[in-house]
């Protein structure tokens, strides 16, 4: 389409040019100049942009470029992430998975007391044989140095039980097992310490014995011995 009197031509000339013009909705149309193709003239009736205006595509302030750096933007923000991710695993190979220590767990022994268990999951050991200087589970643990180190205060608390006197303590597998761990009977008797009737091998009364509290052993009974303050051991007691 020749262009006569185009704007910014000189006077008395005017360059010729082909061009293609592209309908849109709304009665405007796109005339693009096989001259300068990078630039796009809108054409139509009462239009807001005067013909010769440049508008770049997208829309009013954003362009090619706009969109090439929210690109970028985005790719190098992916990169940073990919990188840090493999940064992250490799130190985890290089430096291997931090060892994994279970926490103590408390366990039944046959004997129905109370136990430690070792890590292997199966070993449960008397709660009194940790920390005896004994290594009874097969790696140790029973006398870590951190958990011998500063008793009882160090020990977990299913291993330890409260004397009468505060500042006393003993293993919680000697509480009730019929014998005086605290001196003063506290972890046999009532109020401190609640325990359940003498056993099949005991027989109760009150022991004169120090190393007995509520109950003595059978086995003592008539024998000729005083063991029990009614003296009862030896006259009611039907033997072992």
């Amino acid at each position: 389409m020749p262009g006569p009197g185009c704007p910014g031509d000189r006077a008395g000339s005017c360059t010729q040019f082909s061009a293609q013009e592209v309908p849109v909705p709304g009665g405007w149309s796109w005339v693009l100049e096989a001259r300068h193709m990078n630039k796009i003239f809108p054409q139509g009736d009462g239009g807001d942009h005067a013909a010769g205006t440049e508008v770049l595509p997208g829309g009013e302030g954003h362009g090619p470029l706009c969109c090439l750096r929210r690109g970028a933007c985005l790719s190098a923000f992916l990169l940073l992430l990919l990188v840090t991710l493999a940064a992250l695993i490799a130190l985890v190979t290089i430096l291997g998975r931090p060892p994994r220590t279970p926490g103590a767990q408390a366990c039944v022994t046959p004997t129905n007391r109370t136990g430690f268990l070792c890590h292997d999951r199966r070993s449960c050991i008397p709660a009194s044989g940790v920390c005896d200087g004994v290594r009874s589970c097969t790696h140790g643990e029973d006398e870590d140095e951190a958990m011998c180190r500063d008793m009882p205060q160090s020990l977990p608390r299913f291993l330890v039980a409260r004397c009468g006197d505060p500042s006393s303590w003993i293993y919680s597998d000697q509480k009730c097992d019929g014998t005086n761990n605290c001196g003063d009977c506290s972890d046999e008797l009532s109020p401190v310490t609640v325990c359940p009737a003498c056993g099949p091998g005991w027989w109760r009364c009150p022991s004169t014995v120090f190393p007995y509290c509520g109950c003595i052993p059978r086995i003592l009974c008539r024998d000729r011995v005083q063991h029990c303050s009614d003296w009862s051991d030896e006259y009611s007691c039907p033997g072992p």
